[in-house]
């Protein structure tokens, strides 16, 4: 029999999961006048958390489900190379072909692209905006820079390759300028002359330290009235269709409403609320250059030959990318950081130069994006009752994607009904 660490009074919430999506949430629901706790076992912004490891990318235009039409002939090949930029564990396979079998259906023709994209377009658009004004809120303007972001290309022909995607885009209202070789060599003069084409998005954004921007932000949170437990979340006491209360590893706490927004291991407290959502980790790796790093990107840039992004952050150089299916405890393969490392050396190749280059502290990281298979992630009421908001499965865009979700979590809090914008969200189309 587990204590109750707090007795039970009005508009208390328990928000499960101190990530981006989770002190957002807070943030907004403190701004409703609901009491706060935020419930996170390790550190907000630390090393073990998917905000702390991403790209740092805010991009408004990243509205691209992963699959599109004929992904489906590329799994042979996501099974046979371990080391490919989307590749499947053989061992994990038997539990993630539901997943996978539905991640393709849902990009199997372009009007399924398109609709997801117009949903995720809504959540995304403003990102830069809304998180400025949470930086600026939380003491910490100077982590959010809205300059733009770039795409690179070796040719108009791997541009063209891509038609569909920028297509779609362009239908949900992106903009963006092309950069011929010229232009691209005088706004980049380190990156390698190969790339003779960059797509530049200007209205997107980005974050030069996600770690310590989180971090701030439940700081934020804190200041404001909401208490940290450190703690892991068990299972939740429901009776009658209303909360009664979050188990956690210190303690019942009891409370009104819930959020579960704990990324990759939502699932079973989704479950448990009586949403079963099939949820899987997107394992993603990044190699970081620390230090003052002497050459790289002065935009925040992907590369398409190498399907990785390259960010000049405060800590130092980062190469972020790399899609691994193989569940959450699998050991972790470092040979795809250091695919990045080599794929970052050859887009910069000053930083393989002598000395310069071998003076380069070099770090390692793995993090798990929680994905769902159609590329949209759950926001709403759980089914087993309205007092249990689910704010996860965001995928690539977990932190570009949570400050507008934090708003939508504060508006679904306390009501039974769900906003009609929110439909392509819900928990209950996976039935």
């Amino acid at each position: 029999m587990q204590s109750t660490i707090e007795g039970r009074t009005g508009h208390h919430v328990v928000v499960i999961g101190a990530g981006a999506v989770g002190c957002a949430s807070a943030i907004e629901a403190l701004r409703r006048g609901w009491r706060v706790t935020l419930l996170e076992p390790g550190e907000p912004g630390g090393e073990q958390a998917t905000s702390y490891g991403n790209a740092g990318w805010l991009s408004s235009h990243s509205v691209i489900p992963p699959a599109l039409p004929g992904a489906w002939r590329k799994v042979p090949a996501w099974l046979l190379d371990p080391l490919g930029p989307l590749a499947l564990r053989w061992r994990h396979l038997p539990r993630a072909l539901p997943w996978l079998l539905r991640y393709l259906a849902s990009g199997w023709t372009e009007e399924r692209v398109q609709r997801t994209a117009d949903a995720l377009r809504l959540m995304l658009a403003d990102s830069p905006v809304l998180h400025a004004r949470l930086a600026a809120d939380a003491g910490v303007p100077g982590l959010i820079e809205h300059r733009g972001l770039l795409h690179v290309y070796r040719s108009r022909a791997e541009f063209e390759s891509e038609s569909l995607a920028w297509r779609v885009r362009a239908r949900t209202g992106v903009q963006w300028t092309e950069w011929d070789a010229a232009r691209l060599a005088a706004e980049e003069p380190d990156l390698d002359r190969r790339y003779t084409l960059g797509i530049h998005v200007a209205e997107a954004g980005h974050c030069r330290h996600p770690g310590a921007y989180v971090a701030a932000l439940a700081r934020h949170a804190q200041a404001t009235g909401a208490r940290l437990v450190k703690a892991l979340a068990t299972g939740l006491q429901i009776e009658g269709g209303r909360l009664r209360a979050v188990r956690t590893t210190a303690g019942d706490i009891a409370c009104d409403a819930a959020v579960i927004s704990a990324g990759a291991r939502s699932a079973a407290l989704a479950r448990a609320a009586g949403s079963p959502v099939p949820l899987e980790s997107e394992r993603g790796y990044h190699v970081m250059l620390e230090g003052a790093v002497p050459v790289g990107p002065r935009t925040p840039m992907m590369a398409a030959d190498g399907k990785l992004i390259v960010h000049a952050m405060v800590p130092g150089l980062r190469a972020a990318g790399q899609v691994e299916i193989a569940g959450l405890v699998a050991e972790p393969d470092w040979r795809r950081a250091e695919i990045l490392r080599r794929h970052l050396v050859s887009m910069f190749p000053a930083l393989g130069d002598g000395a310069a280059g071998e003076a380069l502290v070099v770090r390692h990281w793995l993090g798990h994006r929680p994905s769902l298979p159609d590329g949209l992630p759950c926001i709403g009421h759980a089914r087993a009752t309205p007092d249990v908001v689910l704010a996860f499965g965001h995928g690539h865009v977990g932190l570009g994607g949570s400050a507008r979700t934090g708003q939508w979590v504060a508006e679904l809090l306390g009501r039974a009904e769900r906003p009609a914008a929110l439909a392509p969200f819900d928990p209950a189309r996976f039935g």
